[in-house]
């Protein structure tokens, strides 16, 4: 058998038993090397971890994972939805708008999804539920929205696929995923809306609108934490990971002095929670540094690459296939994961057709966002359904018809790439080439 086949087998059988990611990556690029190459290779082990972690951007993704941490907990949740209410108003559907809305600034602050969800969760479902709104149908648009956070900046995801694919500014990144993030959630919207309607969830005579002027007061400050990161990224104020640390100093000062449900002991926690989480991803990176070279070494990338490119010759045709095939990963695995997997085997795909990478990336995110709440594995669905004590086959409908929503937004990208690079470009940042 083919060195080959042995390291994507025994990845994949990893897998299959059970084992985490990190160690199914570590122990895939081990047999790589001792198959294909010599057991005296083994001593790049701890070279190629150290390199995979040793990368200043990387800084920037346990501090945007505290960041997330510090305003979920601080309350500013529910001093964004107290808001929205109160300038959505009484209406079928409008909890339901209110919830995507939440979802898409705190996706401006967190950068995850998983900790998008949890945060309006644990506001959302009690309003949700006492409205008329079906558990199923809630834990199912909250998980859908909060995906939109891979797209919003600051995105974890989008500063991974920034280190790994090279020349790509993390910044452009960031103002390319503006646009079709909020494309994503007014999809989400459509039938979120109309299916409100057509149920009677959400009585207008019944339903309190707060006061817009205490409101907008409560939530200024949690409204002003994306204009501050995405202000000094603009002008050049600060650098990316410059402003993962303006995003814990400020969340911090909003939280402790400002919000006053941060203590240092809640800090403290929060600190040791972040660096768990931290570690994890970092494990991964690390580990994947071992398959990464491995296959590079051997060929395996370019074998596989080749493979597909053999497949059509028609490049709309295999965009599809890889959109296809990430979706399935977005449903078994996570995005750092997914990135680390199959940037490597769709990079020399993407340079043979002249995708532009900043749409590229663009679209794999969105797609892992639509993995993000689609079953089995649906990490933001697992979050929702826990806070609120559904079993997840019950969301399965649900669940589909969002899905079936944000394909629809994703499609739009795929075919208008302006979407996602009209931003970048009027902000004057480098692109690259359609």
């Amino acid at each position: 058998m083919s060195p080959d086949l042995l390291m994507i087998g025994s990845f994949l059988l990893s897998l299959l038993l059970g084992m985490p990611v990190a160690i199914a990556l570590g122990f895939g690029g081990v047999v790589g090397i001792l198959a294909g190459l010599s057991p005296d290779m083994l001593a790049t082990l701890g070279t190629n971890t150290y390199n995979s972690v040793a990368k200043y951007p990387l800084i920037a993704i346990p501090l945007f994972i505290l960041t997330g941490l510090i305003f979920e907990r601080a309350g500013v949740a529910a001093s964004l939805v107290r808001f929205a209410q109160s300038v959505i108003g009484p209406r079928h559907g409008g909890l339901a708008v209110v919830t995507v809305l939440v979802c898409l600034i705190m996706g401006g602050m967190s950068g995850s999804g998983p900790a998008d969800a949890a945060a309006v969760a644990m506001v959302m479902l009690p309003s949700m539920r006492k409205a008329g709104y079906p558990p199923p149908f809630s834990v199912s648009l909250i998980a859908a929205s909060s995906s939109t956070a891979i797209l919003i900046p600051p995105s974890i995801a989008l500063i991974l696929y920034s280190i790994v694919v090279p020349g790509v500014d993390l910044r452009a990144l960031f103002a390319a995923g503006l646009f079709p993030g909020i494309l994503a959630g007014a999809s989400l919207l459509v039938p979120a809306l109309y299916l409100s309607r057509k149920f009677g969830w959400e009585n207008p005579e019944v339903s309190e609108r707060p006061p817009f002027w205490p409101s907008f007061k409560a939530a200024l400050p949690a409204l002003f934490a994306p204009v501050i990161i995405l202000g000094g990224l603009r002008s050049g104020l600060f650098t990316p990971t410059e402003a993962a640390v303006v995003a814990v100093t400020y969340g911090v000062i909003v939280g402790s002095v400002i919000y006053r449900n941060l203590s240092f002991g809640n800090l403290f926690n929060l600190m040791t929670e972040a660096a768990v989480t931290s570690g994890v991803v970092m494990f991964i990176i690390a580990l994947a540094g071992i398959f990464a070279w491995a296959g590079t070494t051997l060929g395996t990338f370019q074998h596989l690459a080749e493979g597909l490119l053999s497949l059509s010759d028609s490049s709309w045709v295999l965009l599809g296939l890889v959109m296809i095939l990430v979706l399935i990963a977005g449903m078994l695995l996570d995005a750092v994961s997914i990135y680390l997997i199959l940037i490597p085997i769709i990079l020399p795909m993407m340079n043979h057709f002249g995708w532009n990478p900043i749409w590229f990336g663009i679209l794999l995110a969105m797609n892992i966002a639509i993995g993000q709440f689609t079953p089995p594995v649906a990490v933001n669905l697992m979050v929702t359904t826990r806070i609120a004590n559904v079993r997840l086959e019950h969301t399965l409908g649900w669940a589909m018809i969002f899905i079936a929503a944000m394909a629809c937004s994703l499609l739009l990208v795929m075919l208008i790439p302006g979407i996602a690079l009209w931003l970048p470009e009027q902000l004057g940042y480098v692109v690259g080439k359609w």
